[in-house]
């Protein structure tokens, strides 16, 4: 694609983040500033379109970008911009408000700080914490399967069913938990995992399987007790894009009660750093077309402990949202970092 091409697409994706309506060529012509005939324009918007960046809805004679053009758009048309126009929308009472909170209610208010500054839905997932365990029981439910009951140092339990390699009797599950809580209560499941790799030898080799599937289980059980927090889920209700199509509305509203494919999203972008762009499905995990996710991790005293992230509509002002997002998460780093 050559500059004349970059140059209206990039013209075309910021009239239509604006305005909403495809974008004909007579805008086009005037709104890029390129000294260009109309035929002219046409044949790059027809090579645009051939390429998937743009398309033309239903017999309109204009054109609206598709996710690979807004793709496109943000890796290489988006330049970063100075935080200081959005340091001023941010108040004092709200940043008060996230350094002066308890953890929990640092996360809420965060969500709550991209709902307002986006428009759209605000999300942040709670810090992770370390998988530890004060004690462990087995319970034998039927063949092969038995309830796995692990109580965390603060008193929360966890429940989970394993399927076993062979039947256990209770005897040998009652064996297999007090060794469990005499060698490791008080590690972390990731630190019984490793000391179970260099001892397995010494164990025997079913009561060995059994620990190890206690041990996934746990640390599943504990992954999925990270709580993730909305907030705005209503303002989609007047985005242009969403306002007449309840089918998709209705989607979303699901997908915001379930949680789950959003944890494993925000648990992606976790590992990445820096501010993370979705555009349509990409992410695999949120599979609307019509939906983007802006996110970036949030750290305690230097370690990646959740992420944060705003979702809208394809057609949002990403450079904005990118800024929205890189403020909020310094702004809860820096609260959840400091002493208390």
């Amino acid at each position: 694609m050559d500059d004349r091409a970059k140059a209206l697409l990039k013209t075309l994706v910021e009239l239509y983040i604006a305005e909403g309506t495809p974008v004909g060529s007579r805008t086009l012509s005037r709104a890029s500033g390129l000294e260009l005939s109309p035929a002219t324009i046409r044949n790059v918007m027809a090579d645009l379109e051939e390429m998937g960046l743009i398309v033309s809805p239903h017999t309109s004679a204009g054109r609206v970008p598709t996710a690979r053009g807004y793709r496109v758009f943000v890796d290489t048309m988006l330049t970063a911009r100075p935080l200081d126009a959005l340091q001023a929308e941010v108040s004092p009472a709200a940043r008060e408000q996230l350094q002066g909170a308890q953890p929990g209610r640092v996360i809420t208010h965060a969500a709550q700080m991209l709902s307002n500054l986006s428009n759209f839905v605000g999300v942040v997932t709670a810090p992770r914490k370390a998988s530890v365990f004060h004690h462990i029981e087995f319970m034998r439910l039927g063949e092969r399967r038995v309830l796995l009951i692990l109580v965390a140092p603060d008193g929360d339990v966890q429940n989970r069913v394993i399927v076993t390699a062979r039947d256990h009797s209770q005897a040998e599950l009652v064996e297999a938990a007090n060794f469990l809580n005499t060698h490791y209560a008080g590690l972390t499941i990731d630190a019984v995992r490793e000391r179970l790799q260099q001892e397995v030898e010494t164990l025997r080799s079913e009561i060995a399987e059994l620990m190890r599937s206690a041990v996934q289980a746990g640390s599943e059980a504990m992954a999925e007790s990270d709580p993730v927090v909305v907030s705005g889920e209503r303002n989609l209700l007047a985005v242009q894009d969403f306002g007449h199509d309840l089918g998709s509305l209705r989607k979303l509203f699901d997908l915001f009660e379930q949680k789950t494919q959003l944890m494993r999203l925000l648990d992606v972008s976790s590992r990445a750093e820096g501010v993370r762009i979705y555009i349509g499905g990409e992410s695999g995990v949120v599979p609307y077309e019509a939906l983007s996710i802006v996110s970036a991790p949030y750290e305690v005293d230097g370690q990646v402990v959740g992420t944060l992230g705003v979702i809208g509509p394809t057609r949002m002002p990403y450079e904005r949202m990118i800024q929205i997002v890189d403020i909020t998460s310094k702004l809860v780093s820096n609260a959840l970092s400091a002493p208390r």
